[in-house]
């Protein structure tokens, strides 16, 4: 019976488009571990690591745009859990998270490996259901469950939680009937906005594709975005950290799709100019820290040819934009600019997904890089650096993928590295910003307000491992650059091999980075101040 039940819910899943399932080994999740496996219609990942694994199914749903399943055990495996479910809350990533469980005769009597997990996620999570131990009698509510759950990981991750009893191996039966389709819901679209003629600025964050990019580009509305969104407008952030550019380019209207870019002075040129801001939203709420949104509608753009706004505008910006870049292209430095500049050209010219870490390197792209033409993800819900290695491994699995992190973040995550790319294989190049340590607290005022020695144990943490003998140690290719040209030809190696290669880029201090990030805004600005 439970063998069945676990068949019928992936047998229901199958039918509406799952394909992937993501697996932990564990006894008391055994029904639904061999009914994943012998679907012959679902490919499997199997992971040692419970958070590793999490972050790996986030990756494959971002690559794939398609629901994922993880299996876990229970008790502190379902805990483990509990950092991708976040994310995919605030990113609104599709995740149908399966937790096994001891039946209510074993709770709260210390049996082994049992924690309370009722209602785990808490409000992170579209749904929770309980499915209480497989009952013969409910067997035609089945297929509805799962359509249910289905059907609500449109806007984020749901959760099963599925008490089983020994024995936990056994024959399936005959699967209940396919059952009526439960109705999706209808997405509706947004009223007139009445921006048409007015210099609009379109600020776009994580989960916008490039199609909406591309009908707000040719309504002329200027495409401000994170590093994820792809033919946006490039280096917005240091153009309005002229005073006089964002006077003069203030714009009539912001219109706000998505999340939101890591760019302060964005957000600081928003809350100051106090023009009218849509919320335009999909998929669930919008992002809105800064309480600007004067008013919301429900929708997304579809029409390239409504209510286009002011060209002139729109070109100005274009123009600055591309003297920017033009100024950018003529640098000859090695620093973490340059590197996030020549991953993201690399990633871009060779068509290959690109995944960017928090702190520095999204910030790098997302200001300093060309524009975005090939698909590009980052961690942008709960931005944190917990699980971006196997987040990168997950878009890589069974296709090609660029990843771009900080030494921090390498080590974080570097359980990761066990199961690698996995059984499925693929390419990735996982390049590391080596720059001894946390390299944006460089950035904040502890770095300037706390003593050396106190700043670099609380927040610096440089830690003296070689990067290059970690990876080795795992069994993967790995290397170290010094140059832009080293850089270029490790990627094109690891593109044209199988399995992981790390490329360790050796950075100047972070205090040198700091300076060189001053001296680039400065020069900027001085351009910004002859564009507007």
């Amino acid at each position: 019976m439970q063998a069945t039940f676990a068949a019928t819910l992936f047998d229901e899943w199958s039918r509406w488009g799952l394909s992937e399932v993501v697996v932990c080994p564990g006894s008391r999740s055994t029904p639904l571990a061999l009914a994943a496996a012998r679907n012959r219609t679902l490919s499997l990942h199997v992971r040692i690591d419970e958070r590793s694994a999490g972050f790996f199914a986030i990756g494959r749903a971002l690559a794939t745009g398609a629901p994922v399943a993880i299996i876990v055990t229970s008790g502190t495996a379902a805990a483990e859990l509990h950092a991708c479910v976040a994310e995919a809350d605030l990113a609104r990533v599709p995740l149908i998270v399966l937790t096994a469980d001891r039946p209510p005769e074993l709770q709260g009597v210390g049996a082994p490996q049992t924690i309370n997990q009722r209602h785990l996620f808490g409000t992170m999570v579209r749904d929770f259901v309980d499915a209480g131990v497989p009952d013969w009698e409910k067997s035609d509510q089945w297929r509805q469950l799962a359509q249910r759950l289905w059907l609500r990981t449109e806007t984020g991750p749901v959760h099963l939680n599925t008490p089983f009893r020994e024995p936990l191996v056994a024959l399936t039966s005959e699967l209940p009937p396919p059952c009526e389709a439960l109705p999706e819901e209808v997405e509706h679209e947004h009223g007139p906005l009445g921006v048409s003629g007015q210099r609009v600025l379109c600020v776009v964050g994580a989960g916008v594709s490039k199609e909406i990019v591309a009908i707000c580009l040719a309504r002329h509305w200027v495409v401000a975005s994170d590093a994820t969104a792809q033919g946006s407008v490039a280096h917005v952030d240091p153009l309005l950290r002229s005073d006089h550019f964002a006077a003069v380019m203030k714009p009539d209207v912001v219109i706000r799709i998505g999340g939101i870019p890591a760019s302060k002075f964005l957000a600081a040129r928003l809350s100051e100019w106090r023009v009218r801001t849509i919320g335009l939203e999909f998929n669930g709420s919008i992002a809105d820290p800064d309480q600007v949104i004067s008013e919301t509608q429900t929708g997304l753009p579809d029409d390239p040819f409504a209510e286009v706004g002011d060209r002139e505008y729109f070109e100005q910006w274009l123009a600055a934009s591309e003297k920017i870049e033009s100024v950018l292209s003529q640098r000859q430095a090695w620093d973490e600019v340059e590197l996030a500049r020549t991953v993201t050209t690399f990633a871009n010219e060779h068509h290959v997904s690109l995944v960017v870490g928090s702190s520095m390197p999204v910030r790098d792209v997302e200001w300093w890089a060309s524009t975005r033409t090939t698909q590009t993800f980052s961690n942008r819900g709960a931005n944190g650096i917990d699980g971006v290695v196997s987040t990168i491994l997950g878009v890589a699995s069974q296709n090609r993928a660029i990843g771009f992190i900080g030494d921090v973040t390498f080590l974080h995550d570097v359980s990761g590295l066990v199961d690698g790319l996995g059984e499925l294989g693929g390419s990735c190049a996982l390049v590391v910003s080596d720059n001894g340590g946390g390299g944006i607290f460089s950035f904040l005022s502890q770095a300037t307000v706390l003593e050396g020695d106190e700043f670099e144990k609380l927040f610096g943490t440089p830690r003296q491992h070689d990067l290059v003998q970690v990876a080795q140690a795992f069994g993967h290719h790995a290397c170290e650059v010094e140059s832009k040209m080293e850089l270029t030809s490790a990627l094109a190696r690891a593109m044209a091999q199988p399995g992981l290669s790390v490329i360790v880029a050796t950075m100047p201090s972070r205090s040198e980075n700091v300076t060189a990030h001053e001296a680039l805004n400065s020069e900027v600005i001085e351009v910004a101040q002859a564009l507007a």
